[in-house]
């Protein structure tokens, strides 16, 4: 019996509630009007209820204040400019985020970064073993070889561009043009000159003065050829005694019978003993740098 009591006032209390609300719905629903729908397909209630948005269609402005009142939320506005010429602070985040996630591919193309890497590569392949050292000691040796040699431009760049512009006393044309001049110098003091008149042949300049007359959408790719024929010279160079030990080696076991025995397995250890008595990193890496200088 008490249970049947306790179903029972459950049930009455959940129909009290329902035409509680039910009867709310009702007195509400009262001052509801339904809306038209215009041709746009966007509703519109013709002023009758004061809290609906009124849109009104495109075009029907009549004069430039009116449009102010038109569609205001559909509109997109960039602030490009402040009262000084400036970029916006917007836009400068934006350049400045853009310009983090292409700084890898910066520090590659405008500095020593790839004669560098490359040369390591082929000191690598010339020892024959494979993955030692591994890639991101390589990479890793390299960066921190390209801030040391590049240390001079970096500090150019600090003195004569970020500083003045964060004091206000230069404008950002000018912090672009001083923040470009060393890195323009570096570059075109490893650049050769076949190299910088192949590319500007194809842009069509005929003849320049001084560095400032190349545009640097020219000097760049000149660097980066530049800089490749450069760094397999060297590893030509680095490959030579290598091969000869190779060369050596392979005439040993043939004169020897041993055919079967693949020369690289034998000729791997005096390498790196060749290597290792020389002070090969020393030398590699000492003039390596001296070659940017």
């Amino acid at each position: 019996m008490k249970r049947e009591r306790k179903r029972i006032s459950g049930v009455l209390i959940v129909g009290f509630y329902l035409a509680v609300f039910t009867f709310a719905a009702v007195v509400f629903s009262i001052n509801v009007r339904a809306a038209d729908v215009n041709d746009l397909g966007i509703t519109d209630n013709n002023g009758i209820n004061e809290y609906n948005t009124i849109i009104n269609e495109p075009g029907s402005a009549e004069d430039a204040s009116d449009l102010r009142e038109l569609n205001v939320s559909n509109n997109l506005t960039v602030t490009y400019r402040d009262s000084r010429g400036n970029l916006s602070g917007s836009l400068r985040i934006l350049i400045t985020l853009t310009l983090v996630a292409l700084a890898p591919m910066l520090i590659i193309m405008m500095t020593s970064f790839t004669r560098i890497l490359i040369v390591l590569h082929f000191v690598r392949t010339a020892l024959g073993t494979q993955t030692a050292p591994p890639n991101q000691v390589l990479v890793g040796l390299t960066l921190f070889l390209t801030f040391f040699i590049m240390n001079p431009v970096f500090t150019q760049i600090n003195e004569n561009a970020i500083k003045p512009f964060e004091a206000g006393e230069i404008q950002q044309e000018e912090f672009i043009e001083a923040g470009l001049k060393p890195l323009r110098e570096f570059m075109y003091g490893q650049t050769q000159t076949k190299d910088a008149r192949l590319f500007l042949d194809i842009e069509g300049i005929e003849s320049v003065e001084s560095i400032d007359d190349i545009p640097t959408r020219v000097l760049v790719p000149a660097f980066m050829i530049s800089e490749l024929r450069t760094a397999f010279i060297i590893g030509f160079l680095i490959y030579v005694p290598f091969v000869v030990i190779d060369m050596v080696v392979a005439a040993t076991l043939m004169s020897m019978g041993m055919m079967m025995l693949p020369p690289t397995t034998i000729s791997m250890p005096f390498k790196i003993l060749l290597f290792v008595l020389a002070d090969g990193w020393n030398l590699i890496i000492v003039n390596l740098v001296k070659t940017f200088y």
